[in-house]
């Protein structure tokens, strides 16, 4: 329950210091004059959510404007969650609940059929309704030999790409791989300069700047990765760390990969938030030598407007099914409704029949994103299943050619 005497309102742009200073002490973090400056920077153009008990800021809450690409190539407003903040003494108080339950009104005000974030704590946005919309994996390659193919890469000629220059070559490819997987954040061309090609990495000072290898003219695909000098004393070896790598084919990612492993002095390649479906994972011909180290929830959503959402995303096939959603925080979403929906057409309104398939909001954001299947969830006992083969059903028509991925952080 809410504190009676807190209140939810916009935070303006006068109380950002104060709102960011809450945020370092709630993350423990003691951030250089460079870093905070750009957090003030983000900070304005994010819509901003302040708990107040009378002047005091006890709590704070952002939310990026992003957009977010859907099944089918289509994209819907889609807030980004961060600076999520409470001030230690006024924790258990309600007050995230408070500035959660505000961004979904303003959210619902505004026409922003979801919400996304990445979880500090993956026990806490549960409950409010988030589900993992995508999944990634961390990538490890032993670069002491040569990338072991099951495959012939891309003859072409590899470039690297001043950093200054880059915005501009990989912004309008980067928009292309938004129309065929979903999950993917547009990036405007500050996010591309401050937050994918900074000079400095916030979280290693030792990395790098970054370096920009392209393959093709036009644009067939790229890598963004930074490097880090090994130790003689140790006689460690350097490593590389990709941030991003896209690619338009298996031959011009193997071509890619292959550049990344044989920089020289380096004996690891490391790379964090690939996807699921990372054709990596098939053409390397050696899996002791690739090696997939850890797989986590990345981006969590949120349908704020559970019939909007289903509307904007494609349909792989016919489905003419009875939901009953279970939402807790936005009563609106919550009933029986029948979906009927196909390649050509989208149906969602309220039903009197009986069930097929009963589920939590939570589960529905997933599924809806295509990060996993409504017959896993029946056979984690999370979906009950009242028709036989009615999760089949939804299943086919929620197919997606390639899972759903982000490797956008905030």
């Amino acid at each position: 329950m809410n504190a009676p005497s807190v209140h939810f309102r916009d935070l303006p742009e006068s109380d950002i210091e104060r709102a960011l200073s809450l945020a370092y002490l709630v993350f423990h973090e003691s951030p250089e004059s460079d870093k905070r400056r750009h957090h003030e920077k983000l900070l304005t153009t994010c819509m901003r959510i302040g708990a107040y008990e009378g002047d005091a800021l006890v709590g704070f809450a952002a939310a990026h404007p992003f957009t977010l690409s859907v099944p089918g190539g289509r994209e819907l407003p889609c807030p980004g969650l961060t600076f999520v903040s409470v001030a230690p003494t006024h924790r258990r108080r309600g007050l995230l609940s408070g500035m959660i339950d505000e961004l979904f009104a303003r959210c619902g005000r505004e026409g922003a059929p979801m919400v996304a974030l990445w979880a500090s704590e993956a026990s806490i946005y549960g409950r409010f309704g988030f589900g993992p919309g995508t999944y990634g994996a961390t990538v490890e390659i032993d670069a002491r030999r040569p990338l072991a193919l099951r495959l012939s890469p891309d003859p072409r000629p590899l470039r690297l790409v001043d950093a200054a220059a880059a915005p501009a070559l990989l912004a309008p490819y980067f928009e292309r791989t938004r129309a065929v997987r979903a999950g993917r954040l547009a990036r405007t061309r500050d996010w591309w300069c401050e937050e994918w090609l900074a000079e400095k990495d916030e979280e290693d000072e030792e990395l790098s700047p970054p370096r920009v290898v392209a393959l093709g003219e036009p644009l067939a695909g790229y890598a963004i990765y930074r490097t880090k000098s090994g130790d003689a004393s140790t006689r460690r070896r350097g490593s590389v760390r990709v941030d991003d790598l896209e690619a338009d084919s298996p031959q011009v990612a193997a071509a890619l990969w292959s550049y990344l492993v044989s920089i020289d002095l380096t004996d690891q390649v490391r790379a964090w938030g690939r996807p699921l479906d990372d054709p990596l994972m098939l053409f390397a011909a050696d899996r002791d030598q690739v090696r997939v180290t850890e797989e986590f929830p990345a981006l969590w959503v949120r349908l704020v407007d559970v019939r909007a959402a289903l509307a904007a995303r494609s349909w792989a096939a016919p489905v003419d099914v009875v939901l009953e959603v279970r939402d807790e925080r936005l009563p609106g979403n919550a009933g029986t409704f029948r979906l009927i929906a196909s390649p050509d057409g989208f149906s969602y309104a309220p039903a009197s029949d009986a069930p097929d398939l009963s589920l939590e909001v939570r589960d529905l954001a997933s599924v809806h994103m295509g990060a996993v299947s409504v017959r896993a969830l029946v056979a984690a006992g999370l979906v009950a299943e009242h028709t036989p083969g009615a999760a089949a059903m939804l299943d086919a028509a929620l197919a997606v050619g390639l899972l759903p991925h982000t490797v956008d952080a905030f």
